[in-house]
């Protein structure tokens, strides 16, 4: 909303104004705002929350009464710090901008009506799991449909080309234009064509390949939020990831919006992702706000209005980005979250199948494997990793997940130039 009075100073050319037009500045802006929103309204969400006894109930794996009497539903602090700021600064007329918010608000709403069924209703699971797959489901098949009809969402693709001294230059197409393709890490000059895939679809590859990307994009939706969903186990841990994550995309955002920078790093130039900038500068913010409530010991969880919002909203920027492929890497922790989940599940069930009890972790989402000592185990089952033997303090846990997505991060960050 400010940014339309900036532009209006602007036009007046009155002095200082011209500051707010630079992408650098509103995206500082946007990230002092949000850490301010979340420290300063967290305060006051806790006390009121405290006040009305709207806490965390006993979880299953903390057998101690610690995380009892903490309020949950902390996402919500996270979701105003980040929205608040883009409504103010950000430019609400971009395709980017509104489906991040959009983003934001539909899983927010989704995570509020899980947290409120477990928290007042006193129903554990929540609500079912149904509604929650066709919810995301839902958030993705309309990212990739309105990336499919929105004139803005276009891309120049980078082109290398000889010039007169035989020297190789990386240029970008003179149009922008709506193509289905995605960045392939480590491989120089070469994007992956989802028509291409669709090749043997003759004349219609070109609509087969849309359809295509919107799969892709409600696969990595749903499994990104399901991940980041997982990881919400610790104190701190998800945020602290996410905000690393968050940093990572911001630099990936700001490469790609900037068509000097995109020829020189050899990707593509994507016209208007400025705006995912200032978002993700707000994401971050808010996220590290939060950690000054969430760190160990925690004083607010954020809950599935946290979880499923944060892992929602790093899908779609990557997505917006076509730098889905990177994910995997990237959301690294995320990924192996969910592997040991199914991988879990299925061994467990192969063993039933022969009247044994198997497991591979002591303990699923993989973070819990590491903080359960051998005396809380199923005598009656058999364990593939029993390692460590003592049990870690969560602290630990948390912070060594933090330094593997770091790394994690950066090497990202390396596929940039290491082609």
């Amino acid at each position: 909303m400010l940014n339309y009075i900036f532009q209006l100073m602007q036009e007046h050319s009155i002095p200082g104004w011209r500051l707010f037009g630079y992408t650098s500045f509103r995206a500082l802006l946007a990230i002092v705002l949000a850490l301010l929103i979340s420290s300063i309204f967290g305060e006051y969400f806790i006390r009121y929350f405290k006040k009305k006894q709207i806490s965390e109930t006993l979880r299953d794996l903390d057998k101690t009464n610690l995380k009892v009497g903490v309020p949950t539903m902390g996402g919500l602090i996270i979701i105003v710090s980040i929205l608040i700021p883009c409504l103010l600064i950000g430019r609400l007329s971009n395709v980017y901008m509104l489906l991040l918010i959009v983003t934001t608000v539909w899983l927010g709403i989704v995570g509020f009506a899980d947290d409120y069924i477990k928290t007042f209703k006193k129903n554990k699971d929540g609500i079912p799991g149904k509604i929650k797959v066709i919810s995301q489901v839902g958030l993705g098949l309309l990212i990739g449909l309105t990336l499919y009809l929105s004139p803005q969402a276009v891309m120049r693709e980078n082109i290398t080309v000889t010039n007169a001294g035989n020297q190789i230059e990386v240029q970008h197409e003179q149009n922008a234009e709506k193509l289905t393709k995605t960045t392939i890490p480590f491989i120089k000059s070469h994007n992956l064509d989802y028509s291409e895939i669709m090749s043997f679809c003759g004349k219609y590859s070109h609509a087969a390949g849309w359809i295509l990307f919107v799969v892709v994009t409600i696969f990595i939706v749903t499994a990104v939020s399901n991940g980041a969903n997982l990881n919400d186990g610790m104190d701190g841990m998800l945020a602290g990831n996410a905000a690393i994550i968050g940093v990572t995309l911001g630099i990936l955002a700001y490469v790609s919006s900037h068509v000097n920078m995109a020829e020189y790093l050899n990707i593509m130039f994507l016209p208007g992702s400025e705006e995912v900038v200032i978002f993700v500068c707000a994401f971050v913010g808010a996220l590290i706000g939060f950690l000054w409530y969430n760190a160990f010991p925690a004083q607010v969880f954020m809950g599935d209005t946290g979880s499923l919002t944060i892992g929602g909203i790093i899908a779609v920027i990557a997505i917006l980005l076509h730098k889905e492929i990177l994910l995997v890497l990237l959301c690294g922790i995320f990924v192996a979250e969910n592997l040991s989940v199914i991988m879990q599940v299925a061994y467990f069930k192969q063993g039933k199948k022969r009247g044994i009890r198997q497991r591979i972790f002591k303990c699923t989402p993989l973070h819990h494997h590491y903080t359960i000592s051998d005396e809380k185990l199923d005598k009656e089952s058999t364990y593939l990793i029993r390692k460590p033997l003592k049990p870690m303090h969560e602290a630990k846990v948390t912070v060594r997940f933090w330094i593997v997505t770091i790394v994690l991060a950066a090497i990202t960050i390396m596929t940039l130039k290491v082609r």
